[in-house]
């Protein structure tokens, strides 16, 4: 079973996401797979500080942005959270944000290729949190617009590939896919 959770900034989709992969793993077996910055800024301290609190002790954390190979190789269930962040770190890495779209659009898309392959060929339960950011006005800025269309075509195509879908509004969970 795969299953992208998707919703707003403090939806609660990542305790839903928790609480799902429990369920789908309950030998304990399953690795947190964190794509977030390490950063000094102590707001997002906290946020990571919640986010450990609250996942078993059991799980195995693992810090990456090389997404596409740990859906590929790891066996064990894994919990992604989450694409806003993973891609945020692949648009730095490709340096976008100020180089016009022809100069790095295939290779983001290389990107997503990869990660959805991975997870499409995966047997193994998966549980993928995003943000859901496509709800509001077209951001003003080039880096708001870029982030904003880039996550919305990759939430696409990985609840493409998905077996189920939930959108988590205001902590409450609806069934989509």
């Amino acid at each position: 079973m795969k299953t992208l959770v998707t919703g707003g900034v403090r939806s609660g989709k990542s305790a839903v996401a928790e609480a799902a992969m429990s369920a789908a793993a309950p030998d304990g077996a399953v690795v947190y797979v964190a794509t977030g910055p390490t950063t000094d800024d102590p707001d997002w301290a906290d946020r990571i500080a919640a986010h450990r609190e609250r996942r078993p002790a059991s799980w195995t954390v693992l810090e990456t942005t090389d997404l596409a190979a740990v859906l590929a190789d790891r066996t064990e269930a894994l919990l992604v959270d989450c694409l806003g962040t993973w891609l945020t770190a692949r648009l730095d890495a490709l340096a976008v944000w100020d180089a016009p779209g022809a100069e790095w659009a295939g290779a983001l898309d290389a990107e997503f290729d990869a990660v959805v392959d991975a997870l499409a060929a995966r047997r193994e339960p998966a549980v993928l949190v995003t943000n859901e950011v496509g709800l509001g006005l077209v951001a003003p800025h080039r880096s708001g617009r870029i982030f904003a269309d880039s996550l919305g075509r990759l939430n696409q195509r990985v609840a493409a590939v998905c077996d189920r879908v939930v959108l988590v509004v205001a902590g409450q969970s609806l069934v989509i896919k």
